[in-house]
């Protein structure tokens, strides 16, 4: 079976912004008294994520409030906001910037004495608080023949729901035109919605089946499953994986995902998964459990460690204890990067939530296979000498230390842990991998550290500091609940893919300059292959071509280890 993954599934940036401004909101204080005037969205996972944390749904407006109260993302009546600020709560506007402009395009215009039509669900949350708006000029159209009921209005304007249906909302306005010139008519959807409906349309045409999926009060799911069964006739609309069991799914060879504005990520690839399943037979089987057994143990990624050792030792020419090192960088990243994800499991529940499920149930056999392996590194390094000992003790100690309160209260409340420092994950996970992987061999008697050595231990910092933020990225949305403040959640998703784009650019100049120069060998002109391969990775993750899962991570990882098999070639041939 073939799946294709609408590009436009998932949060909307409305949605993601008010997600986030409620969650930012409650890490921003250790005792938050926050709560919400309405669903904040219409996705119940999403709801019920944020009563688990303490932040519940206002429904109507007590005599006395307290703490912060966020508006939803849907928006509210004017009087509505100044009662709630009016009885004592610090209001937070969390109304979507596009409802927000229609929200002033009535004002403005009923400041005007124009009256509204609007084009929506009468009972849908944004009409109603688009409705307040419009005062007593207000009226709503859910219909053409509501549209035709309604009275000739000398000055009117007509608005759209943000989600409205976009061939619907054409069949008005070719009314108006025709019948109504002189209103005035402003095209409000969307151009998210808009994007999601048309690309349904264009992708149901070619498959045997769509799935949608999305909370049941999502008015633009709705539509999007309406716009999806005009040129498909398998439309199932479902809210998670339990809208699957009376699905014979291995009946379809192509199928299409979707997902409305306010479906989270680990949703959408929890459906895409659960999809898959029947289709996994023979081999294709025993592949998808590979990928997933060398993922979800961190093998991949000690084999990528290892890989890079020997690209480390290729680059600064030197073969001494080589093989020595490769253990140490493997068992050393194996059993950090274990022992942390096993310490870390909340966000996983989140991002990854099989892969949670797989550390509950073995945590006790992984924790004493992660203890094994690291004290098996530590003994190779012990037999090197002691200064390799010490600092692989020493880098041991502070990767265990992580999760761990080290800082007593009165130095800092909200940063106890080396976790809780905001962007700390990704900086530190790239330094310790340079110092095991390019310096630790280097101090290592007879070789001295000189200035390849120094150019070696950057190009292996950068080029994890990469691989790292990438996965940040795909981990934003579990990362922001569970408080882990990584750096795409700093400075935001574009940002990060355009820091890494950078960095690959100056490893791209550095591998260069340093093998024209001679500071490291000619090896650095074959590794121009690893960004190269990166930023291709990254371009066809923008553009929608592979959604987060497996496949996207096992490319991301085996660009380390594609260093590794160039550098092994080098040294054969």
């Amino acid at each position: 079976m073939k799946i294709v993954v609408a590009k436009t599934a998932g949060f909307c940036m409305g949605v993601r912004r008010a997600v986030e401004m409620v969650l930012d909101t409650s890490n921003e204080n250790s005792e938050p008294i926050i709560s919400t005037y309405g669903p904040l969205i219409h996705n119940p996972q999403v709801l019920s994520l944020l009563d688990e944390k303490g932040i519940p749904v206002i429904k109507e407006i007590p005599e006395k409030g307290s703490g912060t109260i966020l508006i939803r993302a849907h928006g509210v009546p004017p009087e509505t906001k100044e009662r709630l600020e009016k009885v004592g709560y610090v209001v937070k506007d969390a109304t979507c910037p596009r409802v927000i402009k229609v929200q002033s395009i009535i004002r403005k215009h009923t400041q005007k004495k124009f009256s509204t039509i609007i084009i929506g669900d009468s009972d849908h949350p944004e009409v109603i608080g688009l409705l307040g708006y419009a005062r007593e000029n207000g009226y709503i159209a859910s219909t053409m023949d509501e549209f035709k009921a309604l009275p000739k209005f000398e000055n009117a304007i007509v608005v759209a729901q943000t989600t409205q249906s976009t061939e619907f909302f054409q069949e008005i306005t070719e009314f108006v035109k025709k019948n109504n010139p002189d209103y005035k008519i402003f095209n409000t959807i969307c151009d998210s919605t808009e994007k999601r409906q048309n690309e349904i349309r264009n992708i149901a045409k070619s498959v045997d089946a769509i799935f949608v999926v999305g909370g049941k009060e999502s008015g633009n799911t709705q539509r999007l499953a309406e716009a999806a069964s005009l040129h498909c006739d398998n439309v199932y609309k479902i809210e998670d994986v339990d809208g699957l069991d009376s699905i014979e799914t291995d009946s379809f060879k192509k199928v299409a995902v979707t997902a409305g504005a306010s479906t989270p990520n680990w949703i959408i690839r929890r459906v895409c998964r659960e999809i898959e399943k029947p289709s996994y037979k023979g081999g294709r089987l025993f592949l998808i459990n590979l990928q997933r057994s060398l993922l979800w143990t961190n093998v991949y990624l000690a084999i990528a460690a290892g890989c890079l050792s020997l690209t480390s030792a290729t680059l600064q020419g030197f073969s001494h204890n080589i093989y020595s090192f490769i253990i140490i960088s493997s068992t050393y990243v194996f059993s950090m990067h274990l022992l942390n994800h096993l310490t870390a499991i909340k966000a996983d529940q989140y991002n990854d939530p099989e892969r949670a499920a797989f550390f509950v149930k073995y945590k006790k056999l992984l924790t004493l296979i992660a203890l094994i392996t690291g004290g098996t590194g530590i003994m190779v390094a012990a037999e090197i000498g002691k200064l390799p000992f010490y600092v692989i003790i020493g880098m041991s100690l502070t990767g265990l230390s992580y999760n761990f309160k080290l800082f007593p209260k009165f130095l800092s409340r909200k940063y106890r842990k080396i976790k809780d420092v905001p962007g700390s994950k990704t900086v530190l996970i790239s330094l310790a991998w340079g110092v095991v992987i390019s310096l630790l061999p280097a101090i290592s008697e007879p070789v001295s550290v000189d200035l390849g050595t120094l150019v070696t231990f950057l190009l292996i910092s950068l080029m994890v500091f990469n691989r790292t933020a990438f996965f940040d990225i795909l981990d934003m949305q579990g990362d922001r609940i569970v408080r882990k403040e990584t750096i795409p959640i700093l400075i935001g998703e574009e940002k990060t893919i355009s820091l890494i784009n950078r960095i690959l650019i100056a490893l791209f100049i550095v591998l260069i300059v340093s093998s024209i120069t001679g500071v490291i060998s000619k090896l650095g002109y074959v590794l121009l292959l690893y960004p190269v391969s990166m930023f291709s990775i990254i371009n066809i993750y923008k553009r929608g071509f592979v959604f987060p899962g497996y496949r996207l991570e096992i490319l991301i990882e085996s660009n380390l280890i594609l260093a590794g098999f160039i550098s092994l070639a080098w040294m054969l041939f």
